[in-house]
């Protein structure tokens, strides 16, 4: 829409209650874009359901009908009256009670009475053609609604089974005693979803142990292949090792890592999770831009909009998920995971300044975002997954930052709980952190010597 409509369309609604107007710019599902006003009513505390709806487009086409009705009448009455002046004005006898000038005051009244009759007819019937247009759109988000609505209640019914399934299968549980806990640390809070505490950058502070996972070398560095310690390809994915499992539909998907470089009150084996299914979590933010928020402080510490990048399910991976934008670190730094139209879904790598978050280089690949399942970087590389539910899938692609090429790769990877939501990279412990399907997960790696 044009600037100059826009402007004016803002005038015309500031003139009609200005504080309750609104002004809205989103994609639509097909990834256009769409200008929206938004005006409170002045007399409605809600809109109709679709039966008010039909009962106020009654009602107004009857009005409508007595309208005209009566409109007729005062025409014919006019018309009577105004060849009854004809003849008072051109010399022909009237009646003994007629008088010309009570004739033309009664013929001004209803002149006057047929403008307004003919002003509310109009008004009636563009109050009726827009209930029935509302009525249209009322009647086309109810099917949307209802679609949605079986979907859902498809998934959750696949999600119950899913869960039944694992806990009758081998699955470790969730349940812990106060004997599997060592001395000092905290046990992993059980999900649940009236906890609502995991919300966004309000997440739960718990602690694990890294020595129960973490196999050291002598030095304290994770080892790599052959004891070495440097960077390298990524050669071998081990068999992923599960942490922790959730116990309700909230814990299908979600976010896990550890903070390579904590500052106090938190350390390098604090664990933090976030819930990303929950009444009062999923909001979809729409917007491209990036924040870098401190939690020992509670305060924004910077922002960067990310120059033309995907939102709000324009260049997901395959499983989708909102996974339009994916931050990841590893020994080199920041990075921003996305694509933009100008790329046409190809996947885009920026490197962030991660005091400023502003981009330092950017790097365009020939890999599909919408073809892979995840991806993560290790030392300067980006590596994609093939699939998020095939058991038996792959890193299939690297690119390369240093040389600006990529290629195929068939490093196996296992997808245990066939639906891996979440795959990153921690650069200290050399180990990649999974999401799959209720389950925190953790998989060893092997680089191979530079």
């Amino acid at each position: 829409m044009p600037a100059v409509q826009l402007l004016l369309l803002a005038c015309l609604v500031g003139g009609v209650g200005a504080r309750t107007a609104q002004f809205q710019k989103a994609n639509d599902r097909s990834g256009r874009c769409q200008y929206t006003f938004s005006v409170a009513s002045p007399s409605e505390s809600s809109c109709p359901e679709q039966g008010q709806a039909m009962s106020a487009i009654q009602e107004l086409q009857r009005e409508s009908s007595e309208q005209r009705a009566t409109l007729e009448s005062t025409k014919a009455r006019l018309s009577s009256l105004e060849a009854l002046l004809h003849r008072l004005t051109s010399g022909q006898p009237a009646g003994p009670l007629e008088t010309q000038q009570g004739l033309q005051s009664e013929l001004e009244a209803l002149r006057r009475e047929r403008e307004q009759l003919e002003t509310q007819t109009r008004e009636l019937e563009s109050a009726y053609s827009n209930l029935v247009r509302d009525k249209s759109a009322l009647e086309e988000e109810k099917r949307q609604l209802q679609a949605e609505n079986e979907d859902l209640a498809r998934r959750l019914e696949s999600s119950s089974q899913e869960v039944a399934s694992l806990r009758r299968g081998q699955c470790p549980q969730a349940h812990s005693s106060s004997q599997d806990v060592p001395s000092g640390s905290r046990e992993v809070a059980k999900w649940n979803l009236e906890n609502v505490d995991f919300q966004e950058l309000k997440s739960e502070l718990t602690e694990v142990p890294a020595s129960q996972i973490l196999k050291e070398s002598p030095s304290g560095h994770p080892r790599n292949e052959e004891g070495g310690t440097g960077c390298g390809e990524l050669v071998w994915v081990g068999e992923p090792i599960t942490l922790r499992t959730a116990e309700t539909i909230t814990g299908k998907y979600g976010v896990w890592m550890r903070d390579p470089q904590a500052a106090f009150p938190y350390t390098q084996e604090t664990t933090w999770r976030i819930d990303t299914v929950g009444t009062d979590i999923r909001q979809a933010a729409e917007s491209r831009t990036v924040l870098r928020y401190d939690l020992r402080t509670e305060a924004l510490k910077a922002e960067k909009e990310i120059p033309g990048a995907g939102y709000h399910g324009q260049f997901p991976y395959s499983w989708g998920g909102y996974t339009d934008i994916d931050l990841a670190v590893d020994e080199i730094g920041l990075w921003v995971i996305y694509s933009t139209e100008a790329a046409k879904g190809a996947i885009v790598l920026s490197k962030l300044n991660p005091e400023t978050l502003e981009l330092e280089q950017t790097w365009e690949t020939n890999i599909r975002k919408q073809s892979v399942a995840n991806a993560f970087i290790i030392c300067g590389t980006l590596y994609t997954v093939s699939s998020y539910s095939s058991p038996d899938a792959t890193v299939n692609f690297a690119y390369d930052t240093g040389t600006g090429s990529s290629k195929a790769l068939t490093v196996p990877f296992k997808n245990r709980y066939k639906y891996s939501s979440m795959i990153d990279y921690n650069p200290l412990e050399r180990k990649l952190f999974a999401w799959d399907n209720f389950n925190m997960v953790s998989y060893d790696i092997k680089l191979s010597r530079m």
